[in-house]
């Protein structure tokens, strides 16, 4: 049993198992009864995704500095108990379930899922 970090809309891998989206907004112009079959999540965990600020701040990084402070950021936004309560679930979930977390985002390095992975793996989860 793992959790997997994917890019959401790629095609699932075998045993891939469910899907939830870590972002901020659905996918647009996807109707909703279409977001597994689509290839983006079976269920939607908003409160993993950066918030609507942090998004921006994101998506306006030029260089790996800028995206480092992102990065950072969203760190301490998922240090909020709420959250960190969610992420041991995860990483608890991941021994016994397969399942997968993902953004849009077509590069890990400079999306919220690299933290993800991180904070997954320092809380013991099975990653694949």
């Amino acid at each position: 049993m793992t959790v997997r970090v994917v890019r959401l809309g790629s095609p699932r891998l075998p045993n891939e198992g469910l899907r939830i989206g870590t972002v901020r907004r659905p996918p647009r112009g996807v109707p909703k009864t279409e977001y597994a079959t689509r290839d983006y999540y079976d269920v939607w965990l908003p409160i993993l995704a950066p918030s609507p600020e942090l998004v921006k701040e994101g998506h306006h990084a030029q260089d790996e500095r800028e995206v480092e402070k992102f990065l950072q950021h969203y760190r301490r936004e998922v240090a909020r108990p709420d959250t960190a309560h969610l992420l041991d679930v995860l990483a608890a979930l991941s021994h016994t379930a397969d399942f997968s977390v993902g953004c849009y985002c077509p590069e890990e390095w400079r999306c919220h899922r690299a933290v993800l992975r991180q904070l997954l793996t320092e809380r013991g989860a099975r990653i694949e």
